[in-house]
Formats: structure tokens, sequence, C-alpha cells
């Protein structure tokens, strides 16, 4: 099928309103994305007529409120082409999913002096809670930098592999460069269990489990045009057993005594107490509207449009692109000479163009490139060219304001 951006835009209610007036050009979908009308929808019919609490009632509406946030379950996995839908685990985003393999799977079998390999590209989510590891149990953190270019090979990932690498946890895209990583070489050329940050990844490209050969893979729902609070993360399941539950409480046990506890099976096991239940059915919404579409089809034209903005972008010989990579998503991290980030995005929005000036929660990345702070753009497939050449145009009037 083909991919008619304007029909895309259609669905999305917010984005026929005007910001200062002016039409809203919104570039900040590395940080959260829009919502379509069919997510919307699904979010208000689970509250206005469908809601109860899940797993734990025998009538009508829990059984309904139940089946469709299961459904979800299989929808992630259909999603993500999973080998098995009981490998899917519920999260409220990526961080959460993070967390629960380092408390869960790292933290009972890391001892002190083992290594734990992470890239300069993460975003905190996939360094803080290594650091908890680093200052609770000794752990120690091996970091790899990208090349000069923004790119990561993946043979300069395995080469820091040591006799003591317990971890490889790397992102599938940068969040600030938009560098794709091939994690599935990584996964490939070593047999260290690999963790997949794939916030980014998933958004922006077809997934398939059932062949990158990753350990662990994380998906939050917000990025993926799904309502914040949502997620999940995909663990093998022989990981599965290695680990112990994150979080103690409803859900996640078979019986309770007094003097013992017997745990449910997995995924329940990692999904302590009421869930978002809401939250979930209405990231199912979204997937299930992403494959609508067609994943490839989406890939191709936000190919197009990373295209096109890398060469406008590059004909500003007073703008840098900061790890401009070869392999990368539609994402542009920018400085200029004499303008602060906060400035430019500033300036930016008072033409109604959003987009997100910072640090981008990936502090480490920003001092490898010897910068404090960068405007970023990045773009999602409801975005046009004609957008594109609205950002390349506020970014000459910064550059006439600051010259």
């Amino acid at each position: 099928m083909s991919f008619d951006v304007d029909k895309v835009r259609a669905d999305f209610p917010i984005l026929s309103r005007q910001v200062n007036g002016r039409p809203l050009v919104y570039l900040d979908n590395g940080a959260s994305a829009q919502k379509p009308r069919a997510v919307i929808d699904a979010v208000t019919r689970a509250y206005e007529a469908e809601y109860a609490n899940v797993h734990r009632g025998l009538h009508y509406l829990s059984n309904l409120a139940t089946e469709n946030y299961e459904r979800v379950r299989v929808i992630i996995a259909r999603f993500l082409n999973a080998p098995r839908e009981d490998e899917v685990i519920f999260t409220s985003g990526a961080t959460e999913g993070i967390n629960l393999v380092s408390y869960g799977w790292a933290a009972p079998r890391l001892q002190a002096g083992d290594e734990i390999v992470l890239s300069v590209l993460e975003h905190h989510a996939n360094i803080v809670p290594w650091h908890f590891l680093r200052e609770r149990q000794g752990v120690r953190l091996k970091w790899v930098e990208p090349e000069p270019d923004g790119s990561l090979p993946a043979e300069k990932v395995l080469a820091a592999v040591g006799p003591r690498t317990r971890l490889i946890a790397v992102t599938h895209m940068s969040n600030v460069t938009g560098t794709v990583v091939d994690v599935g070489a990584i996964a490939r050329g070593t047999d260290v269990p690999v963790l997949a940050d794939g916030s980014q990844a998933a958004v922006h490209m077809p997934v398939d489990l059932s062949t990158l050969g990753v350990d662990f893979y994380c998906i939050t729902g917000h990025k993926l045009y799904g309502p914040s609070g949502s997620g999940a993360i995909w663990i093998r399941a022989g990981r599965q057993a290695e680990m112990r539950p994150f979080m103690g409480g409803g859900d996640m046990i078979r019986t309770v005594t007094r003097e013992a506890v017997d745990y449910a099976d997995p995924p329940l096991r990692f999904e302590a107490g009421t869930p978002g239940i809401a939250n979930q059915i209405g990231l199912g919404a979204a997937l299930e509207y992403l494959m609508g579409l067609g994943m490839e089809n989406i890939a191709a034209h936000e190919r197009d449009l990373r295209d096109y903005a890398r060469e406008r972008l590059r004909s500003l010989n007073w703008l840098a692109v900061q790890g401009d990579a070869p392999d990368k998503g539609a994402i542009f991290s920018m400085t200029m000479q004499g303008a602060h980030a906060h400035d430019i995005s500033t300036i930016l929005d008072k033409r109604g163009i959003a987009v997100r000036a910072g640090t981008h929660c990936a502090m480490p990345l920003l001092d490898h490139l010897g910068v404090s702070a960068t405007a970023r753009a990045s773009f999602a497939m409801y975005n046009t060219r004609a957008e594109v050449d609205a950002l390349v145009d506020g970014l000459a009037f910064c550059r006439e304001l600051f010259a």
C-alpha cells in the first residue's frame, strides 16, 4: 500500500491547531509523539464504557477489561514479531523495563569487577540503572565511543567485550543523533546477553525479534503514538527464568501465607499491582494503527524526510549537525555559533515550530561531542517536506538575529 501523509495527518487532531498564530510544525517526536484519533478513542472508550480492574473479577466489566488488556500483549508480540507473547512484560515505559532487568536479572548475578558494556550514545535510562550496580556492587562500566561520523560499528562494541563482561546494553537508535546501531550483529557476535533499548527504533523501522538475537528489548508507548505511562519489555524466556521479581504486590503471586510466597509464572511475576489498564489499551490501538499503515511504508517516508532534511541542513554552512551518521533516523541535533540551543528553540517556537533544546537525557554523549546543549528536530511519520522547509527558514531567521 502507498503512504498518504495527508491522510495520516488528518488522523491526528492536534496537527490542525495553530501555535503563536502559525500552523503547528511538531518536530519534538523524539521526546514524545502526538496521538491519532484511534488512540484517543480507545482510551476514552476504555474509561467510558469498559472500565474495571483486570484479572481480579468475575463480573462482565472485569472480564471485558481483562480481555482488552491482555489482547495488547498479543498485539505487541505481533508488532515486534516476538517468538512468544508470554515473553512480553507490560511496563510503564522503557525506563521501567531497563530497571526491571537491572534489579531482577543483573543485580543478583553480577559481582564486583564484573563488567557491563555501554555505548556513549545511551539515554540516561540505559545508563543510570547500571550506575546503581556500580555504586552498590562494584560493577565496572565499559564505555564505547561512536566514530567521528556518529556511527557505532558493531565490531567496535564487540571489541570491548572481555572475560568479565556480563551484559551489553546498547541503544538501537540514538535519541540525539538518530544513529542506528546494528544490535543484531552485536548479538550474533557474542555469547554475552544483549539488552537493546528500542525506544526510538521501534517507531521508525520494523523490528523482528525472532531474528534479532538480543535477550532484552524495551519499547515505550508515548513515542509510539500511544499514551504516556505505557510500554513493554520483551525478555527471552530463558532470561526470565533467571530473574527475581522486581516489585511485590497483587497479581504477581499465586498464594501468600504468613510463612511464604508462591510467585506467579511470567509475565505476571514481573507485573505487580494494578496496571495502567487504559494506557496499555491505548498502546495496543497505536500499534494496530502503525501496522495498518505498514512499518516499511513509514520507514520509507521517514527516509525521504531524513534525506531531504539532511540536504537542506547541510546547505547551511553556519549550522553544525552533531553526529550525522550515514545510517540514521530522521533526527537532527544542531548547534549554531553565537546562539544557544535554548534561544534557537524559543525563536522557532514563535514561528509555531516545536523542537527540543538541552541535553536530551544524554549528557555523556553531549560531553563526547563537546557541546553543552543542542536544538533537536526529530521527525515522525506525519511530518512533511514543507515542514522541513519551515524549519530551515526558521533557522535562517535565527541566524539573522544572531549574526
